[in-house]
Formats: C-alpha cells, structure tokens, sequence
C-alpha cells in the first residue's frame, strides 16, 4: 500500500518505519524533522509539515491507499504547563482532525486509518483491570485520549479505522527503557515510586508488527489494547531489568523528585493502570515478546 504517514520519525517510527518497508510497503512521511527521516529511509517521501495545522500537506492524504497517524508531543518530559497542555492535545487533536479531512473529501482516497492513542484513555487504578469495553477514565490523560479517539468519527464510514490504545513502548534507544537503561548501568537503578503502580507494556517490534497486522487484516477495526498479555508493577520492571543487567535495583527514585521535575506529567510513570487485550486474544496475535523477561533481555543486548 500507499501509506501517507505522521508521528513516524520519532522513538516508534525507528522501529516501524524499516517493517512497513520490509512488508513492501510505499511510505510518505510527513514530518518537522526532514533530516531525521531521509536517515530512516532513502525510499520513502519527505513531505515537510506541521501537521497539527491545515496545510499542502493534505493534499497528499488523498493519493494514499492508507493513513497510520502517531503524531504526538510526549507525555511524560516536561511540566504540564497550560501552555504544555494545549500542546499536547494540539498535536494529537489538531493533527488527526487535519487527518480526517482530506480523508474525507477523497474518492476514493484511503482505505484505512490506524490511529494512535493510549492506556491513559482508563485513568489510573491500582487495583482495577481494563479491557477494550472499560470506561473511559476522569483525569486530563483520559479526556485527552477520549478526544483523540473522537477527532477520528467522522471518517469511519469512508474506511476502516483502528484506534491503537498503546501501552507503555519498550526500545532500545528511547522511552521509559532508554531512560532506565543508563541509571542502571550505574548501578543506581530501582523502581519509580511506590513500585505497586502498574506497567502496562508492549515491545517496539510487536507494536509494529501489530500495525503491519492491522493494515492488512480487515478484521482489525475499532478500538485496539496494543499491550503484551503480561503486565507487571514497576518493582517488578526494576528487579527485572536489575535481573537481566547484572545490576542492583534496591534504588527507588522518590516520588517527590519527579513531582518537583515534571509536575503533572510525573503522574504517568507514579500511577498506572493494569490493561487486557481481548481484541488480540481474539485474533491469536502472535507476540515474539510475550513476557517481560525476555523482551528485557533482547533490548539490553541490542543496546550493548
């Protein structure tokens, strides 16, 4: 397929950028950040945008076959300013209503549209447990997830829509991981918080093999957990990582240290949710990395 994409030359795209190309696939990417995506591809074609604003850029939505959409600021690096705020929900709001449109407008323009959100759409619990069919939560996250899903309502009656409710991504070279890694190493690592709160994770290679699944499998369609069928606590992440690196994880960073850093964002990694995926269940998605473990162990070798 034709895939028009946003959001894919980030910490994600490293990893689905090169397996949508292994699939065959033909990819515009669209993009603040053209050097970065000339080094992720050589095929691919730059189309230089901001995407949460209306643009030429939507011009190229239409001769897509398909449309993935992962544009986002990050959640968890900075103070949640009202500045901050807006930004976040800009660039996911903004941007998929941008999407949408020429999506449309097209006859008869793409076929389907995976769109990205994320557990956060449940709010926190220590205790409960989600699936696809649980309400959505009260907080900011929550309401920030319930209107990106919305932005995309207006198409799905002219293609197929996936919303991914993503989990927490572990790589490499990026997200809660690449953080953790280098503390570790030091051997100063331990769990953020409390360590009850729960990690609700997935592999990078699995969520892109899960976005390569749903291009081409029709009966992806509606809302997705893109999460492994294990979850964990974070001190259960930390003794873990600890186990696979060789390195104590006794360390915990307090609570009121990451409050003091990020303010409002430090609620992400202080206070979780412990997420199902019925819909993978259901369609016998093949995950290479089920468990923790064994995910740790690929990703501290490939960082070594």
């Amino acid at each position: 397929m034709r895939l028009f994409t946003t959001g894919c030359t980030g910490f994600i795209g490293h990893g689905l950028v090169p397996a949508l190309e292994a699939a065959g696939h033909e990819l515009i990417l669209a993009t603040r950040h053209p050097n970065r995506a000339r080094r992720l591809s050589s095929k691919a074609q730059v189309v230089v945008a901001d995407t949460s604003q209306p643009g030429p850029w939507q011009a190229h939505v239409a001769t897509a076959e398909g449309v993935i959409n992962l544009a986002g600021e990050p959640i968890a690096e900075k103070r949640w300013t009202a500045d901050h705020k807006t930004l976040l929900q800009q660039s996911r709001i903004a941007t998929t209503r941008n999407l949408v449109e020429p999506i449309a407008a097209a006859d008869p323009g793409p076929q389907v549209l995976i769109s990205g959100s994320a557990v956060g759409y449940y709010g926190t619990s220590d205790a409960g447990e989600f699936s696809e069919g649980s309400a959505c939560g009260a907080d900011f996250l929550a309401h920030l997830c319930q209107a990106w899903e919305a932005a995309t309502q207006r198409v799905q009656h002219h293609c197929r829509v996936v919303v991914l409710r993503i989990g927490i991504v572990l790589g490499p070279d990026g997200g809660a991981l690449g953080k953790m890694l280098p503390v570790f190493r030091l051997g100063v690592g331990g769990p953020v918080g409390s360590g009850r709160q729960w990690m609700s994770w997935i592999h990078r290679t699995d969520l892109c093999n899960l976005i390569v699944a749903a291009l081409a499998d029709p009966a992806f369609r509606g809302t997705c957990n893109a999460v492994a069928p294990n979850p964990v606590t974070m001190g259960e992440m930390a003794a873990s990582l600890g186990r696979v690196m060789g390195r104590p994880s006794l360390l915990p960073v307090p609570s009121p240290l990451l409050q003091a850093l990020l303010g409002d964002g430090a609620m992400v990694v202080l206070k979780g949710q412990k997420v199902r995926s019925n819909v993978l269940k259901e369609r016998d998605f093949h995950f290479a990395y089920p468990r923790l473990p064994e995910a740790l162990e690929d990703l501290v070798r490939a960082s070594s």
